[in-house]
């Protein structure tokens, strides 16, 4: 594995020249963002507009077919698939719309399924995080026996329990309610900053958006602000 130093060094995520193309359609037209440590920012942007698509490149789930991606000082797109998964275990969390936790096993025992990648023991961890998002208690409770937000809440607590520098989250509110959607925005910010993780998230939440240090647009394949 090497690393590609990046000018800045307090970024959580710099990407430049991203371009994508499905079937010969470009959706991203060369974007370039960044995200400071301990920073929050939001991508909104109409359905089909490369939201999610932009979220895998940055995460490392999809290699971008052109432009660079760098989680801190790490340049990721040149990693080979295994390195860049051991680099995304360490460096990013990741939280989707859906929650997927492993159904076999109960909430501590998903939380502690990053520490199994990276070799390292997250019990003290997993057990503050689950406290802070209101789970204290709950740590033999299998996945089928939690509601939907409390399940979202598990999912959030094992995205940040190996102290990721980067949260990267796409439409983490979408499938809960009002009520649950609040209390998961609010965790997830409050939980990243407390760390001094850098957040990106793309949304349709007006609300989570809200919330947000700073918003992006993305619009044609192209980012602005707002």
């Amino acid at each position: 594995m090497t690393a590609d130093a990046v000018p800045a060094s307090d970024l959580a995520l710099h990407a430049t020249g991203l371009r994508h193309a499905f079937g010969g359609t470009e959706v991203l037209h060369g974007l370039t963002l960044q995200v400071g440590r301990g920073e929050v920012v939001a991508v909104t942007g109409p359905s089909g507009s490369g939201k999610s698509t932009l979220l895998h490149l940055l995460g490392g789930l999809d290699r971008p077919q052109a432009g660079e991606v760098y989680w801190g000082g790490l340049r990721t797109d040149t990693l080979s698939t295994g390195a860049r998964a051991q680099a995304r275990a360490q460096s990013v969390g990741l939280i989707f719309q859906h929650h997927y936790l492993l159904p076999d096993l109960d909430v501590l025992g998903n939380l502690l399924v990053p520490g199994m990648l990276l070799r390292r023991d997250l019990h003290v961890r997993a057990r503050e995080l689950l406290e802070a998002v209101g789970l204290s208690g709950r740590e033999r409770a299998m996945p089928e026996q939690l509601s939907g937000g409390e399940r979202q809440r598990v999912a959030l607590a094992r995205a940040l329990v190996a102290r990721p520098a980067l949260l990267l989250a796409d439409e983490p509110t979408g499938s809960l309610d009002t009520a649950n959607a609040q209390t998961v925005a609010a965790l997830l910010i409050a939980l990243a900053k407390a760390h001094g993780s850098g957040v990106l998230l793309v949304t349709h939440d007006e609300a989570l958006a809200g919330r947000a240090d700073r918003r992006l647009h993305l619009l044609d394949g192209h980012l602005s602000a707002g």
